[in-house]
């Protein structure tokens, strides 16, 4: 082409100019392996290869991150930079994810690659923009490359004698982001222009200054503009605390050792997990899970999995899933499971390994195109988790199935997590007169799942994050205008039963008071089918609803009557202490609802999975779990089948082995041949009495609500347009009025 076209540009230059949008790059966004090797890490690799050394700088870097995550942590102002919802991390020149915090959200970091590969590809060579020294870049649109829009990530180019040898990057869940709900995660959009901010990824700091007109424009974009602000000079901070401890490695070992140490940390991890998966047997493991809820209806939406392992390679095959929902936000983009399905590798099969991507460098994806795992760009998914988390879970058993005959073990066995996000989010106008949108900590206290060899732990720690934390009320009743009257209060019977049991969620009773505008909503699912199942025998979680008690003022109650308030949902609803109350339970998908003072909500956090047959429970643990109030006699009889003193809790061994004898006899009385009884259990479509999404027994096929209507699974099909829940209720108070009118003898 000629360099000397009308106005001194050239015809791709032009071409260039031309674009009308950039949107996310398939190429880009496609590839979650490690990028090739520059010649610039080709030549560091060549003069730095002494693993003793290279460890050295690793560590020094590794220190780096460590540091700035508790900046980032002690700083940060959004209630998810607290609790430890964040991450910070250090990237090659390319983007590719090398050294991440210890702490932290992987999935955060894994997918900052994406946003920077962007802009090294289309901004570092554009006029109006480019990339520098001092700049620094941010991101919230997750189809760029974020788990969903409430998280931001910050991020800037590491500089050496005019090179970029590194990047530096910080990722905080921030909450509040201007969508259509307060807190960042709207259950009700049912179009990508609900959901908040959606930021491409621009520069936002230049000189290491942040632009206060580009500031502005976001704090104008959001509910709370101080929160905005403050977390955006925080990772600014983070990110150039990660870049000195980077410029010193360099003073201290050379730009070599520290090019050479980021992209050997890569291959190493990528070698590592090759072998380690060598080990693993070549084989096929199965497994399917439901969502239950789209956060405005009840429906089936089926997450369907064949994990497969064969020489040292993974191939997560998740073909048949359900179509994705066009006006649901319930969506997960394909991106999003595999940083997902990241942190599962880190924290649950291999949490010695370094925390970066080449841990997928191995793995393979197949997904179905516009489903609700890889949707089409312009379908919602402010709410991915509801159907990611069902992903993950799903990965997890397959996994722990293939990992179970694995000699070599780095880790122990574990049933599945609790993987729910069981919490209030809230927004309105705080005692100090402030407007804040965000969500509770309780989200933190995930149950953990049981062991082959030991009882799961309490309210451990979420899915996605390791060493997080949960907020204590008193600090957060300093600065929000609710009281958890009931916090973090174990829930008897909250327990997935096994050999080894599930560790055990808490309950929450919080009401709102001295607020002129407050409300509350839940966006999670679970409360008609399990949201994890057990583990060879295992049972899952129980199934949580939230509860509700209007028409009291709980404070008023306080002064004038004491005694009559219960401290656990299970009395407060079966007994019913307040006469004059109304009382009810709902899915946990509540939408944004103006509180009153004084009423009452009352939820759950879940538990983890049971491992192995709760007949094979030592008796002494159900005695203990008696005396500890964790599960009551009925459950001590009815699941664990345990006969003992009720006033000592000793146990008659004798006897609690002949009651489970018996037992089991009636499970081989009630039991038929397996083609027996696939011959009546088994059926050729869904009942259709809840809409059905997803395949039945041909994974090429997908329902998408009816029984009797299939789709090729391989092709965009028909978009999955729910009706909006308001018109479907007065459809249905219409039809109730017109036959009312009927019956009466009206037109």
């Amino acid at each position: 082409m000629a360099d000397d076209v009308k106005g001194g540009r050239s015809v791709e230059q032009f071409l260039k100019d031309a674009s009308l949008f950039l949107a996310p790059d398939p190429e880009i966004m496609e590839n979650h392996g490690l990028e090739p090797r520059t010649e610039l890490e080709e030549a560091c690799l060549a003069k730095e290869n002494d693993p003793h050394r290279l460890g050295l700088v690793r560590e020094r870097l590794q220190a780096g991150v460590n540091e700035s995550f508790e900046m980032l942590e002690n700083m940060g102002a959004a209630p998810g930079a607290k609790w430890g919802d964040c991450v910070s991390a250090m990237y090659t020149a390319s983007g590719d994810l090398s050294i991440a915090s210890s702490g932290g959200v992987v999935i955060f970091c894994n997918l900052v690659q994406y946003p920077i590969k962007f802009c090294n590809k289309y901004w570092a060579k554009e006029r109006t923009v480019g990339i520098r020294e001092g700049d620094a870049f941010i991101v919230n649109d997750s189809r760029y490359g974020q788990a969903h829009s409430t998280d931001q990530s910050l991020f800037m180019p590491v500089f050496h004698e005019g090179k970029i040898v590194a990047w530096a990057g910080a990722t905080v869940h921030e909450g509040e982001n201007g969508a259509i709900e307060p807190g960042g995660m709207p259950g009700t959009a049912e179009q990508i222009w609900d959901e908040g901010l959606r930021m491409s990824p621009f520069k936002v700091v230049e000189n290491y200054e942040l632009r206060r007109d580009l500031v502005t424009f976001l704090q104008n974009s959001v509910r709370e503009p101080k929160l905005q602000y403050a977390d955006m000079k925080v990772k600014l901070y983070v990110c150039r605390r990660v870049e000195q401890r980077i410029k010193e490695a360099i003073a201290e070992y050379g730009v070599e050792a520290v090019v050479a140490c980021l992209r050997n940390n890569l291959e190493a991890t990528d070698q590592e997990v090759r072998r380690r998966l060598r080990e693993w047997p070549d084989g096929t493991a199965r497994h399917c899970w439901f969502t239950d809820n789209t956060l405005r209806e009840s429906v089936q939406i089926k997450i369907n999995l064949e994990l497969t392992k064969k020489d040292d390679e993974l191939t997560f095959d998740f073909r048949g899933s359900s179509p994705e929902f066009t006006n649901r936000a319930i969506n997960s983009l394909d991106i999003t499971n595999k940083g997902m399905l990241a942190q599962l590798f880190l924290t649950f099969i291999w949490p010695d390994l370094p925390r970066n991507q080449g841990v997928l460098s191995p793995v393979n994806f197949i997904f179905d195109p516009a489903s609700v795992l890889k949707p089409s760009p312009l379908t919602p998914s402010s709410q991915t988790m509801m159907t990611l988390f069902t992903a993950w879970s799903c990965g997890q058993v397959c996994a722990m199935k293939l990992l179970y005959s694995v000699p070599e073990k780095y880790t122990r066995v574990v049933a599945p997590w609790f993987n729910m996000i069981n919490t209030f989010m809230f927004g309105g106008i705080t005692q100090h007169g402030e407007m804040v949108g965000n969500v509770c900590a309780d989200i933190n206290g995930m149950g953990g799942g049981a062991l082959a060899d030991a009882d799961g732990q309490h309210s451990l720690a979420p899915i996605f994050a390791t060493m997080a934390d949960l907020a204590e009320q008193e600090f957060m009743e300093e600065e929000m205008p609710f009281v958890q009257i009931v916090s973090k209060k174990l829930m008897r019977d909250n327990q997935g039963f096994g050999r080894q049991r599930g560790g055990m969620g808490y309950q929450m009773i919080l009401a709102m008071v001295d607020s002129p505008m407050w409300g509350f909503m839940l966006t999670a699912i679970g409360a008609k089918f399990p949201n994890v199942p057990g583990l060879f025998g295992g049972y899952g979680c129980p199934t949580y609803p939230l509860a509700r008690i209007q028409g009291v003022d709980v404070f008023e109650k306080f002064r004038t009557d004491p005694g009559s308030f219960r401290f656990s949902i299970e009395e407060m609803m079966n007994e019913r202490p307040y006469p004059e109350a109304t009382y009810s339970t709902h899915p946990m998908s509540l939408p944004f609802h103006a509180s009153k003072s004084g009423e009452l909500y009352m939820i759950s956090q879940g538990s983890g999975g049971g491992f192995g047959d709760p007949l094979e429970r030592d008796p002494a643990d159900v005695a203990r779990d008696l005396d500890e109030d964790l599960i009551s006699h009925d459950v001590a009889w009815r699941v664990y089948r345990v006969v003992y003193d009720r006033e000592t809790l000793i146990v008659d061994l004798a006897a609690t082995e002949k009651a489970r004898d018996e037992a089991r006899q009636e499970r081989l009385a009630g039991s038929r041949p397996y083609k027996d009884f696939c011959a009546s259990w088994s059926k050729d479509k869904p009942s259709g009495k809840v809409p059905y999404f997803g395949c039945w027994t041909d994974k090429t096929r997908v329902h998408a609500g009816s029984p009797d209507v299939t789709y090729p699974a391989s092709q965009v099909n028909p978009p999955v347009m729910m009706a909006h829940p308001m018109q479907v209720r007065i459809d249905a108070l219409e039809a109730e009025l017109a036959a009312l009118r009927k019956a009466g003898g009206q037109s």
